[in-house]
């Protein structure tokens, strides 16, 4: 390939077990629940809970869990990764490689394969595969990364691609995407969200007195909406259902994955496919706009475990929408706003 520009693309996704043997999910699990922006306790305390209680008990459990999804390429989520950076790779002069917040392959490998195939390499264009803000996801990728480019002194310039939870083209890309299955019957389409801690909004919000004050805090304009989660996976819905011409009475929203006790997001993906069927709704569309990529908490817990549960409260049929994985104009999202910044243009690099 030609080399247009001393420059490389690294693709960040959250990260996959190597295999689905309990070591390795309990490895992964460790670095994972042990990111201090992930439980965010300190340190001691993160670790008995960690290492004493979560993990000898959920490996065991999550290994089984991946094996209903892992496929004969491996995890689902870094084939797909993969997958995305071959057809990014097809619309870009730039080399593209992956890397994972936690796991393989990891941040370093990706910045020491982009430094082999340019030579003299001068900067690197990061693309958190998260389009909302969160601590637990974009900002320990971001922040991870960062600390990574520090300590090994890489001689490149390191930029982000900003969250893109409102840009117009990935709403267009959400919204080809979602637009093939309205075209089946459907009671209702539920967004189910990667759930949050509460407490993650107030600790994120850059004014220390917006998030979670009240029960409008999100629709009420803030700078703090520019890092809270609840605010931008609403938006996200709100942009798509009105580019999709979706009546508000036809969908809702609602936060999966929850871990402990403490109150996150509500309500609860769970809880409200159980009342669903209840309140009349039996057909369900469900989608995961909070990733990009299906993996283990879309294809097990929503499409596998979510389905059971709406099926036996009653409901009819589900049909869980696949993530954006290679959809072509997601692919040429990404690639427009690479090449823009390849280019000068730093409209979608993340300014903090």
């Amino acid at each position: 390939m030609e080399q247009t520009a001393k420059k490389g693309i690294l693709l960040m996704n959250l990260g996959s077990p190597d295999s689905t043997e309990v070591k390795d999910v309990r490895r992964y699990l460790n670095e994972f629940l042990m990111d201090e922006r992930v439980i965010d306790m300190p340190y001691l305390k993160r670790l008995l809970l960690v290492k004493g209680l979560i993990t000898p008990f959920r490996a065991p459990k999550s290994a089984e869990a991946y094996r209903t999804i892992w496929t004969k390429e491996g995890s689902p989520l870094i084939v797909l990764t993969q997958q995305l950076q071959e057809a990014l790779q097809q619309q870009v002069d730039v080399p593209v490689e992956i890397a994972m917040r936690y796991g393989n392959p990891t941040v370093q490998h990706g910045f020491d394969a982009l430094m082999k195939k340019v030579p003299g390499l001068e900067e690197v264009i990061a693309v958190p595969l998260y389009p909302h803000y969160a601590m637990s996801s974009y900002e320990t990728a971001v922040e991870y990364a960062k600390e990574i480019h520090q300590k090994q002194e890489y001689p490149f310039k390191l930029e982000f691609i900003k969250p893109y939870y409102n840009e117009p083209n990935y709403i267009e890309a959400l919204a080809e995407n979602i637009k093939p299955y309205l075209q089946q019957e459907y009671d209702h389409i539920l967004f189910s969200y990667h759930g949050i801690p509460e407490r993650h909004l107030v600790k994120t919000d850059p004014t220390g007195s917006h998030c979670m004050m009240n029960g409008n805090c999100c629709s009420t304009s803030s700078a703090a909406h520019a890092t809270c989660y609840r605010h931008q996976c609403f938006t996200t819905t709100n942009l798509v259902t009105d580019k999709l011409g979706i009546t508000k009475d036809k969908f809702s929203v609602s936060f999966q994955s929850r871990l402990g006790r403490d109150p996150w997001l509500k309500p609860y993906t769970d809880f409200r496919l159980t009342d669903m069927p209840k309140e009349g709704i039996k057909k369900l569309l469900i989608l995961c706009p909070a990733f990009v990529s299906d993996c283990l908490e879309t294809l097990e817990e929503i499409e596998e475990r979510g389905k059971e549960t709406f099926m036996e409260a009653g409901g009819e049929t589900y049909k869980m929408i696949p993530c954006l994985n290679t959809h072509p104009l997601w692919v040429k999202t990404i690639a427009d706003w690479t090449k823009a910044i390849v280019a000068g243009n730093k409209e979608m690099v993340l300014v903090k």
